[in-house]
């Protein structure tokens, strides 16, 4: 057993990685790295206006709203969501998420270890 206290986990800066637009973002890789077989666990964190461009996963792809008001969205819709929320994205679904241009957001991704992710621009 292993517990990952709150805030043990150093913030890195994300914001250039060509995924990110719009702002400041950070990752803080909570459980991967191998140390799971089964899942990926990571807090992202989006400055107000920052979001990621459209991409896809080859696994699912669940998200937990710990902080602030954000989007999610499909080629079909952009959904409004905030603390408590959980986002469910289905392997393959063309998708992005990110902060309003008005609230600062963070989220818990979780997804498979072995999950690649493709982005569109």
């Amino acid at each position: 057993m292993e517990v990952i206290k709150n805030g043990s986990v150093p913030e890195e800066d994300a914001t250039n990685a060509p995924l990110f637009y719009g702002g400041a973002v950070s990752r803080q890789p909570i459980v991967g790295g191998g140390k799971s077989s089964y899942y990926n666990f990571s807090q992202v964190n989006f400055a107000a206006g920052a979001k990621n461009k459209f991409h896809t996963h080859t696994s699912d792809q669940i998200l937990f709203v710990t902080k602030g008001v954000g989007i999610v969205a499909n080629e079909s819709e952009e959904i409004e969501i905030s603390e408590g929320d959980t986002a469910l994205i289905p392997s393959g679904e063309k998708h992005w998420h990110g902060a309003t241009d008005r609230s600062s957001f963070s989220h818990i991704s979780l997804t498979h270890p072995e999950s690649q992710t493709e982005m569109f621009d």
